[in-house]
């Protein structure tokens, strides 16, 4: 679908110039001086030559085919511009103008205009407010940056000068390089998801590098994300964590993540690798484009010093990767070729074993890689420094192990990283490690933070088949009667279900719930109540009204009733109290239930956000929700893995299995419900936002004690 944009083969530069400062003069220099493959057509109504190439008029003027639309001209006139680009049925345009949606209300009615055009045309755009495209692979560079390196990384980014750190890191350090670079800009027309398509399917390109600012449809997004990142992974920094960082982010595209933890959570649970730290992007997305995974989790450490040894270990701990035993064959193996004073143990320590030969470093690394529990090698210290620092024919030695090294990988399929002090001086041998693809960094926190990605890549594709695809089946398991209360409300113009319809719905899908029975008159009220208390139960009274959704506020809760007194008092004050909190109100009765028992209060709650749809909230409920704000978000719909990996996701977690001598609690039942309410929403697209809070959670079963479901407007 986008291959004639990506990979187009003519190019017409509107606005084209010959002035050396303007873009439209700087990208007809970089196609001809890169060698571009392809034709190149400026165009510009007053020139009739710019270096060398025939200038033309109008893009309907030019005699070729015309793949791609560079347009360089101001902002107003681009839906002009697109509409001619319709006539000679241009395939795409990249539109480098700013001044649309980021700056406020007139921006954001010109870039209307500008999607119009490009609907009515057919014409796809990539921007608007970007700083072009660079297709490595047939020297199209639409940027202007020089020496791009090459590669296997496509790179997609909301940020030019992201871009350009990014781009220049690869050049400097002599990193992996590039098959595509795309500024998505405001993403108007072209959205994410549909260049994650595109890279998916491109043979060249191994691993999808992203900075993201905001994305306009991001359930599609992590739809495609769940097929992609299965063949290729996918590495992404977000930005606009902050408030402070929000705003800027909205200033710049005008689009924003909405709350962070879904966001953060949905990319994982896509098998995107989610970087936080900007000096981390690279280094990991380079480390996934060329390593094997490691399966198990585990890595040894083979180190020339205690000390970087030791912070190695803290920092992968602190990763949760596992640091396995080596068996006492491995032990043995290391033991007859290290000194005496040498730590066989993980981590691996030479103790100065290295310091005459360092091609030890490459026989130690074949035994430890032998080793069955052992699933990939970060090697710390003075790597590629002995020739350096200490005699200048050590460094011999070095690139022999460097040579070895690469062959390990390749006959192992484990990865070896390499952290060395010496990291950005000159050294032959950490230049053969990167000829090889293995990643070379000075710093420790670096190295790790690699490795822990390619655990985290591997522990993810171990078990991406449990995961949800993020697609919802809407025809889905609504239940007649379900769907009658629902239609019940809208008749009557309301949006949202009082508590004991609510009860009713999620009772009809499976959850546990007293929906208890709405009394008009103290009465009816006594009799549900001696029913109920035939159970040995006390009761609760709720005042009922559409328009009082915050029962409390009006006193429209009484707690823990048994007597006729008790009850035909707490309804007269829960009716009193209603009339004097709203006169207008429309009262239908009291809702008298059991009272629910004691137990651990949990919440869990659904809205819509607005870019990945529904996702659902878990934490501990009560009072307890807005003091300790312990939950978690996760975008529906939920697999059962995800039931499960959801409880596990509070730092409250513990208390399911009891503590200091407790019983646990139910987590089977909490699974169920967790599972309902993904069927529910599911089921009933009508439904906006529903809250169950609390919920009681017993060492067996649990009890709904109240519930709202908010209807769409």
């Amino acid at each position: 679908m986008l291959d004639k944009v990506l990979n187009a083969k003519s190019v017409a530069i509107i606005g084209a110039s010959k002035s050396k400062t303007k873009r439209g003069y700087q990208a007809i220099k970089t196609l001809l001086t890169d060698g571009f493959e392809g034709e190149i057509y400026p165009v510009n109504p007053k020139e009739d030559k710019i270096l060398g190439l025939n200038c033309y008029k109008d893009i309907t003027d030019v005699e070729g085919e015309v793949d791609l639309a560079l347009i360089t001209t101001p902002a107003r006139t681009i839906p002009g511009i697109l509409r001619k680009c319709g006539e000679k049925n241009v395939a795409g345009a990249v539109i480098i103008a700013g001044g649309f949606r980021e700056l406020g209300a007139k921006g954001q009615e010109l870039e209307k205009e500008v999607i119009a055009a490009a609907k009515e045309t057919g014409v796809r755009l990539i921007g608007p407010n970007t700083s072009g495209m660079i297709n490595l692979k047939t020297s199209m560079n639409l940027v202007g940056i020089q020496n791009v390196p090459r590669g296997n990384i496509a790179l997609l980014c909301q940020s030019g000068n992201m871009a350009l750190t990014l781009i220049t890191e690869a050049m400097i350090l002599k990193h992996e390089g590039f098959t595509y670079y795309v500024g998505v800009g405001n993403e108007a027309d072209i959205k994410f998801h549909e260049y994650l398509e595109f890279f998916r399917n491109d043979p060249d390109t191994k691993a999808v590098l992203m900075y993201v600012e905001g994305m306009s449809q991001g359930r599609k997004f992590l739809q495609e994300a769940y097929n992609t990142s299965i063949e290729k992974p996918i590495i992404l920094l977000k930005s606009g964590r902050s408030a402070t960082g929000k705003k800027s982010a909205g200033s710049h595209t005008g689009s924003l993540a909405g709350i962070s933890e879904v966001a953060n959570r949905a990319y994982e649970r896509a098998g995107i690798v989610v970087i936080e730290n900007s000096d981390e992007l690279f280094p990991v997305a380079e480390t996934l484009s060329s390593q094997p995974v490691i399966k198990n989790n585990c890595i040894a450490i083979l180190a020339d010093g205690g000390g970087h040894a030791t912070i190695a270990a803290d920092l992968l701990s602190d990763y949760g990767i596992n640091m396995p035993e080596l068996s006492e064959k491995t032990r043995s193996k290391l033991r007859k070729i290290l000194p005496e004073a040498a730590s066989v143990v993980n981590p691996v320590d030479v103790a100065g074993g290295t310091d005459s030969d360092p091609s030890l470093f490459a026989d130690c690394a074949r035994i430890i890689l032998k080793d069955p529990h052992v699933g990939g090698l970060l090697v710390v210290g003075l790597f590629g420094g002995y020739g350096i620092r200490f005699e200048e024919s050590l460094a011999i030695g070095e690139e022999a192990a460097a040579h070895r090294f690469g062959a390990m990988v390749k006959k192992r399929s484990k990865p070896i990283f390499v952290h060395s002090l010496y990291g950005s001086y000159e050294s032959h041998a950490l230049d053969l490690l990167r000829h090889y693809d293995i990643p070379v960094h000075d710093s420790l926190d670096i190295s790790c933070k690699c490795v822990a990605s390619l655990c985290k890549y591997g522990n993810y594709l171990k078990s991406y088949h449990g995961k949800t695809n993020f697609v919802f089946d809407w025809r889905a398991k609504a239940r007649e009667q379900g769907k009658q209360i629902i239609q019940n409300v809208k008749k009557e113009g309301r949006h949202v279900l009082l508590e004991h319809e609510a009860k009713q719905l999620i009772q009809l899908h499976g959850a546990q719930t007293s929906v208890g029975q709405v009394a008009t008159t103290e009465d009816e009220a006594w009799e549900i109540a001696k029913k109920i208390k035939g159970n040995n139960e006390r009761v609760v009274l709720k005042i009922v009204s559409p328009d009082i959704l915050h029962k409390s506020d009006a006193g429209g809760v009484k707690l823990n009733l048994g007597s006729e007194k008790e009850v035909r008092g707490g309804f007269k004050k829960i009716i009193k109290g209603a009339k004097v909190y709203n006169p207008e109100a429309d009262i239908r009765g009291v809702l008298v239930a059991p009272m629910a028992k004691q137990g651990l209060e949990v919440i869990i709650g659904t809205k819509i956000d607005e870019q990945f749809g529904p996702v659902i909230m878990y934490g501990l409920g009560g009072i307890m929700v807005e003091i300790m704000k312990d939950v978690t978000f996760w975008v529906l719909p939920l697999s059962p893995t995800s039931c499960k990996k959801i409880l596990e996701d509070t730092r409250s977690s513990v208390l399911l299995d009891g503590v200091r001598g407790q019983k646990g609690y139910d987590k089977k039942s909490m699974r169920k419900l967790l599972s309902m309410c993904s069927e529910l929403i599911e089921s009933y697209p009508e439904i906006d936002e529903m809250d169950l809070n609390p919920v009681m959670l017993y060492e067996q079963g649990l009890d709904v004690v109240d519930a709202r479901i908010i209807l769409k407007k």
